[in-house]
């Protein structure tokens, strides 16, 4: 594909969420894509129709800042579905935190809620055997860093998905569906440090979980992440190739 992808952005947000716009600039620099090629639907109204996500060649699966994939809500069995439908057509997808857990739970994974696991700021992770071989993942190197914050963590990984990265408290951090150009990471390969440190000023229950008093000694202790980033890129290269 010589043109640039056209990119459907799944969000679930509030309307006054300022990180709503955030994230689609997050995703536009990370796949150095023109922001007119994202466009975006949040699952929170409904579903998009059948036409919206085959016009698109990727569909993305972001953040949620107010919901929870374990602790549900009435949206949030319409929006699995639309899960099982990207699973189901081979939809080139990449889903990464919330959209990472409802991915999982949508094929048959366990999410639960887990406030004293929760990880929030930047964390090492290191590849199992099958990452350090995977064609977006393996030219990481064996461990990497990772702008990441959830509470909701994935126990158990549905059928048929393979394992790519784990970090020292949370088994699994990143997976890929062997048989389907679909990636999904806890982490947040979009997200470079400032962004990380916006995010947290966005939603500042978080910052207690970081374990730093204050922005300030949050921005200090962050590094960059310009290695992951590259993760998306790879994606694209690799689940448009087939």
């Amino acid at each position: 594909m010589t043109r640039q992808p056209n990119f459907l952005l799944l969000q679930v947000r509030n309307p006054h969420d300022l990180m709503k716009e955030h994230e689609i600039q997050c995703f536009s620099r990370s796949f150095r894509c023109d922001r007119d090629r994202i466009s975006v639907f949040d699952l929170l109204s409904g579903v998009p129709s059948q036409r919206t996500l085959a016009d698109a060649d990727v569909v993305l699966l972001g953040g949620s800042g107010d919901y929870s994939v374990a602790k549900g809500g009435p949206w949030l069995a319409a929006a699995l579905e639309t899960m099982r439908q990207l699973h189901e057509t081979s939809k080139p997808t990449f889903a990464s935190c919330w959209g990472f857990q409802a991915m999982a739970r949508a094929m048959g994974g366990e999410v639960v809620t887990d406030r004293s696991r929760a990880e929030v700021g930047t964390y090492w992770l290191e590849l199992t055997p099958e990452g350090k071989d995977d064609p977006v993942f393996g030219p990481l190197g064996k461990r990497f860093q990772v702008q990441i914050g959830h509470e909701d963590i994935v126990t158990k990984l549905p059928e048929g998905a393979t394992l790519l990265a784990s970090s020292a408290s949370i088994e699994n951090e990143a997976f890929r569906f062997d048989d389907r150009p679909i990636y999904c990471t806890q982490f947040h390969p979009e997200l470079g440090r400032e962004d990380l440190i916006k995010r947290i000023a966005q939603y500042p229950d978080y910052l207690a979980l970081t374990g730093h008093a204050t922005l300030e000694e949050l921005a200090a202790a962050t590094p960059e992440t310009p290695e992951t980033e590259a993760i998306l890129r790879r994606f694209v290269t690799v689940a448009l190739s087939g």
